[in-house]
């Protein structure tokens, strides 16, 4: 018996479409009659999802965010596990470098068009960057870094750097400093 292939809700087709749009091409760039297109759905069923464009552009980060946070999973109890699980969410980063259509952080690309620390897209970027710092402090307190706050923040400008310069240099070289840089930092094992 053959289960019928069922759409998926507008909601998550119209983050999906915005996901894709969104990101190669900016979020300013996109109008929301261009989401709606590529989604699929009526002007009205966008709009009692999402009221307002700037509402679609913080589940959008928000989405990010979320997607993150499950890839990585919590940070695990034991030094080792831990020390692991900051070399393993690195590398992931690592490979995202080199992926095809890599346009640079979609964290920083927001950032970047939404400057106004107080505006709610560039709160959505600022709590994916603090639960990122936070984790990672909590994964090398675990692994017995002398300095785990400290050690975060490097981690975090490391990371930065590294989608910075996978986008616009060579993303194999980026990759590889990055791993080396938190190799060094982790200590390497």
């Amino acid at each position: 018996m053959n289960a019928a292939v069922r759409t998926p809700p507008a909601r998550d087709r119209l983050l999906r479409a915005a996901s894709d749009v969104f990101y190669r091409e900016g979020l300013r760039a996109v109008g929301v009659d261009r989401v709606i297109e590529r989604a699929g759905v009526t002007r009205a069923t966008f709009y009692r999802h999402f009221p307002s464009k700037e509402l679609l552009l913080v589940a959008y980060v928000q989405g990010l965010d979320r997607a993150v946070r499950e890839h990585v999973g919590a940070v695990p109890g034991t030094p080792a596990e831990s020390a692991r699980w900051v070399r393993d969410f690195t590398r992931a980063i690592a490979d995202q470098l080199s992926g095809e259509g890599f346009r640079g952080c979609p964290f920083i690309n927001a950032a970047a068009e939404y400057p106004d620390a107080d505006h709610p897209v560039r709160q959505a970027v600022s709590a994916h960057r603090d639960w990122l710092e936070s984790s990672v402090a909590t994964a090398l307190e675990r692994a017995g870094h002398p300095d785990a706050e400290e050690g975060a923040r490097r981690w975090l400008a490391q990371r930065d750097g590294a989608m910075v310069g996978g986008y616009l240099g060579s993303p194999a070289a980026a990759a590889a400093t990055l791993v080396a840089a938190v190799d060094d930092l982790v200590g390497a094992r």
